[in-house]
Parts: structure tokens; sequence; C-alpha cells
């Protein structure tokens, strides 16, 4: 097996681990990169495009792979501009899932999060769960939309808020049990250990909360 795999936000958290992953992974002899810097790697099997993500429809012809995985999100304080904050966390996963579709890509995985729901009063939850229910539309084959709670891990800009409240949720994490499990909070490692294994087995589920993804990690030993 020889695939080629797509990461969208290789430069965050989650797709940085995701891109290493994916380096030292046999099965994939090639990861194309999209971003609008360079994530400033010299590896054989990388090959980067540094585009405006916001255009990435331009891009098609470049956008050709086995596998697509979506990384990509924004915060209220580094996207203030509500429209902009939109046209990211929106506009580009339903950009590459209108790509995956034209180019017959039949593998799409994105990471939404746990609260999505189009119907809420609050922006980020809204937004997506609009995207949710707009990449679902389009009907690619194996299509997994990973919801999860916080998530933790060390990332380069630093997030007051994100910080406290991760601090916290150390503490917390042990009562929240049965129903409130799926709200603790969830390893980057863990998420994209996940996103692996559904790439390359049967799943049935299109939306995965966040104690499921943490039990597809525990029950394949991913």
């Amino acid at each position: 097996m020889s695939k080629t795999a797509i990461i969208l936000g290789a430069t965050g958290l989650t797709g940085g681990i995701l891109l290493r992953k994916l380096l030292d992974d046999d099965r994939y002899h090639k990861i194309k990169l999209f971003s609008r810097s360079s994530i400033g790697i010299e590896h054989p099997k990388i090959e980067e495009h540094l585009i405006d993500m916001l255009q990435l429809r331009d891009h098609a012809d470049k956008f050709t792979a086995d596998e697509v995985y979506c990384c990509v999100g924004t915060t209220n304080a580094k996207t203030p501009d509500k429209e902009l904050y939109h046209n990211v966390d929106y506009g580009i996963p339903v950009s590459a899932a209108r790509l995956c579709k034209t180019n017959k890509i039949n593998t799409f995985i994105v990471i939404s999060s746990l609260g999505a729901n189009s119907n809420s009063t609050i922006f980020y939850n809204r937004t997506k769960g609009e995207m949710e229910e707009a990449v679902l539309e389009f009907d690619i084959p194996k299509t997994h939309i990973l919801q999860p709670s916080l998530i933790g891990g060390d990332r380069d800009e630093k997030r007051l808020g994100e910080y406290v409240f991760k601090q916290f949720m150390k503490f917390i994490n042990p009562v929240l049990i049965g129903g409130l499990k799926k709200y603790r909070s969830i390893r980057p490692e863990t998420i994209v250990s996940a996103m692996i294994w559904l790439a390359n087995h049967e799943f049935n589920g299109k939306r995965i909360t966040s104690d499921e993804i943490k039990g597809i990690y525990a029950e394949n030993g991913v």
C-alpha cells in the first residue's frame, strides 16, 4: 500500500502531530500540505503548497490524494471578525469536501467540536454545526467528523484563558463520569491516532464524539 494524504492545518497543534505520524507511516509515500505558511520541515514525502486557504477551490488541479485530513480552526481571540471566522471554520472544510467530491477522493476526515450544533445560539458551536451539515451533504463515501472536547497539549501561541481552563480540567476530569464522560479533555495524540485508524479501517459512524475517539484509540492500540 502506497498512499497520498492531504493535510489542511499542518501548522497547528493537532495537524503538526498528524504530519509527523504520517511521515513515519510506511503506508504513505506522499503528504501534501496546503497552508498559508511553511511548516519548515524538509522531508522527501512532503509536497508543500503555500496558498490563500480561503481560495482553496482555485487549486483543484493539485488537490489529488487518497485521503484528506482537515485540522483547520481558529479562535475568537485570533480572528475576532465573525465573517472571517466563518470563512475559516466553515468555508475551508466545506471547500475541501467539495474538492474531494469533484476529484473523487473517497476519504475525508475533519475535526469539528463536541458542542457543534447548527441551531446553537453560540456562534462557535453554530458555525461548527453548519460546517458538519454542509460536509455531509457531499456524501463522500468515507466521511468522519471528529467532535473532540477541549484539546490538551502545548501550543506555540499562548492562549491564557485556554491555559487556565486546561488546568481546571485536569482536576475535574475524574468526576466527569457516565454521560458527562465525553466532556473530559482529550490529548491531540489520541485524536490523531484515531484519525489515521479511521482512514485505514471500516467504521460506520459519521459523527464521532470525544469519548468515542478515545474508545477507538483504546480498543485498537493505535
